[in-house]
């Protein structure tokens, strides 16, 4: 038995390995495809509205308390939820420290071509820009 057939190995010790698990991130750049559209629409909008200049998604599957429901997978039979949010929120919030919003507003990419997505997974969160589809 090779070393990959060794950690694959059930508990039951059938011999037989067991299947990956999916990455949820998966599922997410399926769901983001999906939600594209929507979310430019309410990225021109915090920006048009001049509510900020930096809007920020959060992608998740429990309960956050940051940001605005936009996007609920109950309704939309999706995997992930999106909220809205503003690095504004993230800083006051703590999320983004004061010391690092300068540094963090230098990465960030245009809001134009890209949603700025904080994603919560079990084991952590981080953040993704994901490219919005050229029309």
């Amino acid at each position: 038995m090779d070393r990959e057939e060794l950690l694959s190995a059930t508990p039951e010790d059938s011999g037989e390995p067991q299947k990956k698990k999916e990455s949820p991130l998966v599922s997410l750049e399926k769901d983001l495809e999906f939600y594209a559209d929507a979310i430019k629409e309410v990225s021109i909008e915090i920006m048009v509205e001049g509510i900020s200049k930096n809007p920020i998604f959060i992608a998740h599957q429990h309960e956050v308390s940051i940001g605005e429901v936009i996007l609920n997978k109950e309704e939309l039979g999706t995997d992930w939820t999106i909220q809205a949010s503003t690095v504004e929120e993230f800083v006051e919030k703590g999320i983004i420290s004061k010391e690092k919003r300068e540094p963090f507003l230098r990465a960030y990419k245009k809001p134009e071509n890209f949603m700025c997505v904080f994603v919560i997974v079990p084991e952590g969160a981080n953040f993704i820009y994901y490219p919005y589809k050229n029309d």
